[in-house]
């Protein structure tokens, strides 16, 4: 399974530039940009360089996230027939949010409200994004009121769960809060509302707020702090820089001169798949050490499945050595020997950093 993110937010916050620093293509910030940016972020897990080192497959291949980058949003993007329907309609189709706020000065980026104000500029994105959903919310309760016409059975039911929603919209609050059972959740999933998807806060910061924040992010985490969503501090410019640097070395003292632990790649890959609850495995050997993405709580033959569908159809069993115990034995027939390669079955749920070797037959 993939992964895939939107990056949303008002004109001159620094999307493209955050865009840059994290996706393997790059592209040039063009006022007036007509059409979205895709990209991919390879996923950084030291693991997988760990379980090469004793293997010496042929290629070591990341997990990935792919990225869609739309244009600057502004006043009346959630409308239909607006200039940015369709760039909307490219993130409907995305996991996750990424919502990026300006909380930089700057003499030469000129803001489009005319000043530097993080809750107002998040407010009119959201705005934007609730007309957008209403609007489709609104045609799904036209298609249901024929329905309870003609005697549907659960038409009650969901044109009841509906109002809902449209309430809740109405008061330009995200789906993703609204006060309905998880159960019910499933009669808006066919419209991919994008104000229904998990959200991470990007604060775009100058360089020297890069590792503490500043005043404007504090006032953006204030903001969403009852929201269930995260906020990071990233400086997008800074991290650009650290991004063009070839060697990991220099890297790593750039990240160190400026109080980082961590290229900002890192931390939204990470908060990424902490808000989706997704982890990864592995699979091992002379042709390949490669990373796997899956949902926490599948089971083998689900894991399998995402390997290839032929996995999962003709699933046996899986061998399973734990990340941690590979380490320690350094080889599969150590592993063996000291009762650390499990026989696993239909019902295994695999764990995060699991060596998988599927059994299987079709």
């Amino acid at each position: 399974m993939g992964l895939k993110c939107g990056i949303i937010g008002l004109s001159n916050t620094g999307k493209t530039t955050l865009f840059n620093c994290v996706a393997n293509t790059k592209v040039h910030n063009q006022p007036g940009m007509q059409k979205a940016n895709i990209g991919q972020i390879n996923v950084p897990d030291n693991r997988l360089l760990e379980i090469d080192k004793l293997i010496h497959s042929a290629r070591v291949v990341t997990a990935t996230v792919d990225l869609v980058d739309i244009p600057g949003l502004s006043k009346g993007s959630g409308q239909v027939n607006s200039g940015s329907s369709q760039f909307l309609a490219d993130i409907q189709q995305t996991d996750a949010l990424i919502h990026v706020i300006r909380c930089f000065e700057s003499d030469t980026v000129p803001h489009m409200e005319g000043s530097i104000y993080p809750v107002r500029d998040k407010e009119i994105v959201d705005l934007e994004l609730c007309i957008r959903d209403l609007g489709m919310l609104e045609r799904k309760i036209q298609r249901t009121e024929k329905l309870l016409k003609v005697g549907e059975k659960d038409a009650r039911k969901v044109m009841d769960v509906l109002q809902v929603y449209k309430a809740h919209l109405e008061d330009f609050k995200p789906a993703r809060t609204a006060p309905v059972h998880d159960e019910d959740r499933r009669h808006i999933a066919d419209m991919y509302l994008i104000t229904d998807k998990p959200v991470i806060y990007v604060c775009n910061v100058d360089d020297a707020s890069a590792s503490t924040g500043n005043t404007y992010s504090d006032q953006l985490k204030e903001a969403v702090k009852t929201e269930n969503s995260e906020v990071l501090i990233i400086a997008a410019e800074l991290e650009a820089e650290i991004a063009e640097l070839e060697d990991a070395e220099d890297r790593a003292i750039f990240l160190d001169d400026a109080g980082l632990s961590e290229p900002g790649v890192n931390k939204v890959v990470s908060t990424a798949y902490r808000l989706l609850n997704l982890q990864s495995f592995f699979t091992a050997g002379p042709k390949e050490v490669r990373a796997w993405t899956i949902h926490k709580g599948m089971t083998a033959p689900q894991a399998a499945g995402v390997i290839h569908s032929d996995l999962e159809r003709g699933f046996i069993r899986a061998e399973v050595m734990k990340y941690n115990d590979f380490m320690i034995y350094k080889t599969e027939h150590a592993c063996r020997d000291a009762g650390k390669l499990f026989i696993e079955g239909k019902n295994y749920v695999v764990g995060d950093g699991d060596i998988l070797h599927i059994r299987f037959n079709v």
